[in-house]
C-alpha cells in the first residue's frame, strides 16, 4: 500500500491549456463541398416547376352511343379525268422512302428504271417498285455484292490420324504366326466339313441304325475296344431278378486277365466250343448282397462267321448240350477273396449261350460262398421256374447266374452297337 511520504519528491504535472474558442465557418457556395468531407457532394436548390396552362372543359357525356353513318353497298371508283384536264403530277419518290434532304440536283437527272405514269396504290406497283426500294435504283445486276465463298477444309496430311494430328501408326503387313493360325483355322473347319459329309454320304449318321454285318464286326473288336467296367460293371442292380421278385445286388470283387480258351473249360466244353475258335476270353467274379452266394459270367469271343455262330446256336439249342453237367464252364476262383473255395465241386446252377448276331458266347455259373458241394447241380432255365423246390431254385443261385448272364450279354451287344433292354441296372 502506496502512502503519500513515497511521492513526496515527485515533480508536479503541469496543467493542461484550455481550448481556443470555435471560429465560426464560413458560408460556402451553392454546391460546394464541405471542407470536413471532401467526398460528400452538396445538391443545389431545385427551381420550382412552372404552372400548368389551363385545359378546356371536357363536353358533358352522351347518354346514349354515338351514330354510325351507313356502310356504302359498293367501294367508290375514282373518276377518270376529263378530256384536255391536265394529269395530276407525278410524285417524285415511292411512298414510303425517305425524303431528300440535301439540295436539290440541278443537273440532269441520271437515267432511271421506267416509272409508271401514275402512282396507283396496289400491289402490282409496290412489287415493281420493290427492288429499287431495298437496293436502290439500278442495283439488278451490276451493283449486286459478289458472294463470298466458303473456306476450303484442309485436308489432312498424309499419315496422321484424324482429329487429333499425330501421325498414325505405319501399316504392318500380317506377320507368319497370323498366318499360320488362318491356315490351321481353315484347315480345321475342312477336316470338319469333310468328316461329316463323308458320314453323310456313307449313311454312318447318328440316328440311323447299324447293319447287321455291322454290329457283327464290330462285336469282334468288343473285348479290346470297351473298358472293364462297362462290359462287368462293379455293382449290378437286378430289379425283381431274384426268387418270388425279390430284387438282387451282385458287386463285382475279381477280374480275370483276358486270357485264350485253353485251360479255361473241361475238355467235354471246350471240344463243344472248337468249331467256333477262340480270340479272347474274359472273365469276372460277383458276390450278392449277403456275401452268401458267388458267381463268375464270363464271354469268349469266337473267330467264327456268322453262319458258322448260326450252326453252333441250332447244334447247342437241338441237342440240349446247355443243360449237360459234364458241360458246366468251370468258376474262376481268385484268391483272397470270397471266390478262393469257389471249384468245380462247388458249382450249383450255370448257363450258356451262343449268341448269333455277335462272335461271342457268354456264360456263368454260381455256388455258394462257404465251399458246400453240391452232387445234383441244375441248369439256371430250370431252376427259375415256378414250383422248383430245389437248392439252387430255393436259394436263388438259378436266378444269379441266368440275370447275371442276361446282362453281361446285354452289355457286349450294346458295345457292338445292337442294345437291347434289360432288366438290370448298374452303377
Amino acid at each position: 500500500m502506496s502512502t503519500d511520504a513515497e511521492f513526496a519528491d515527485a515533480q508536479p504535472v503541469p496543467p493542461l491549456p484550455p481550448k481556443p474558442p470555435r471560429r465560426p465557418a464560413a458560408a460556402a457556395a451553392p454546391g460546394a463541398r464541405p471542407a470536413d468531407d471532401p467526398q460528400t457532394a452538396v445538391l443545389g436548390r431545385v427551381p420550382p416547376m412552372p404552372p400548368l396552362p389551363p385545359t378546356a372543359p371536357a363536353a358533358p357525356a352522351t347518354a346514349g352511343p354515338l351514330p354510325v353513318p351507313p356502310r356504302p353497298a359498293a367501294p367508290p371508283r375514282a373518276q377518270p379525268p376529263a378530256a384536255g384536264a391536265p394529269q395530276p403530277p407525278r410524285p417524285d419518290r415511292a411512298p414510303g422512302s425517305p425524303a431528300p434532304t440535301g439540295p436539290a440536283p440541278t443537273g440532269p437527272a441520271a437515267p432511271g428504271p421506267s416509272q409508271p405514269p401514275v402512282f396507283r396504290d396496289t400491289a402490282a406497283f409496290h412489287l415493281a417498285r420493290s427492288q429499287d426500294l431495298w437496293s436502290g435504283p439500278g442495283a439488278h445486276g451490276a451493283g449486286r455484292p459478289s458472294p463470298v465463298p466458303w473456306p476450303r477444309t484442309p485436308l489432312p496430311r498424309p499419315g496422321a490420324v484424324h482429329g487429333t494430328g499425330a501421325p498414325a501408326a505405319p501399316f504392318r503387313r500380317p506377320g507368319a504366326r497370323v498366318l499360320t493360325a488362318a491356315a490351321c483355322l481353315i484347315l480345321g473347319i475342312g477336316l470338319i466339313g469333310g468328316a461329316a459329309a463323308g458320314s453323310w454320304l456313307t449313311g454312318d449318321a447318328s440316328g440311323a441304325a447299324p447293319t447287321a454285318e455291322a454290329v457283327f464286326a464290330k462285336g469282334r473288336d468288343v473285348w479290346h475296344d470297351t473298358p472293364v467296367d462297362t462290359l462287368f460293371p462293379r455293382t449290378v442292380k437286378g430289379l425283381g431278378a431274384g426268387p418270388g421278385g425279390a430284387d438282387r445286388t451282385w458287386t463285382r470283387i475279381a477280374v480275370a486277365p483276358d486270357t485264350g480258351c485253353s485251360g479255361a473249360y473241361d475238355t467235354e466244353l471246350a471240344a463243344a466250343l472248337a468249331p467256333a475258335g477262340c480270340v479272347r476270353l474274359l472273365r469276372a467274379t460277383y458276390v450278392d448282397a449277403t456275401r452268401s452266394a458267388v458267381i463268375t459270367v464270363g464271354a469268349q469271343t469266337t473267330k467264327a462267321a456268322p453262319a458258322a455262330m448260326t450252326a453252333l446256336n441250332t447244334r447247342f439249342s437241338s441237342k440240349n448240350l446247355g443243360t449237360r453237367t459234364d458241360l458246366m464252364p468251370l468258376p474262376y476262383a481268385a484268391k483272397g477273396t470270397l471266390a478262393e473255395d469257389f471249384g468245380p465241386a462247388q458249382r450249383a446252377s450255370w448257363t450258356v449261350r451262343v449268341l448269333t448276331d455277335i462272335p461271342a458266347v457268354v456264360y456263368a455259373v454260381s455256388g455258394f460262398a462257404d465251399g458246400r458241394t453240391f452232387t445234383a447241380p441244375q441248369p439256371a432255365e430250370a431252376a427259375v421256374r415256378a414250383g422248383a423246390t430245389t437248392a439252387p431254385a430255393e436259394s436263388g443261385l438259378g436266378h444269379d447266374a441266368k440275370d447275371l448272364a442276361d446282362r453281361i450279354e446285354a452289355d457286349f451287344r450294346k458295345a457292338a452297337g445292337s442294345p437291347t433292354p434289360t432288366r438290370q441296372a448298374s452303377s
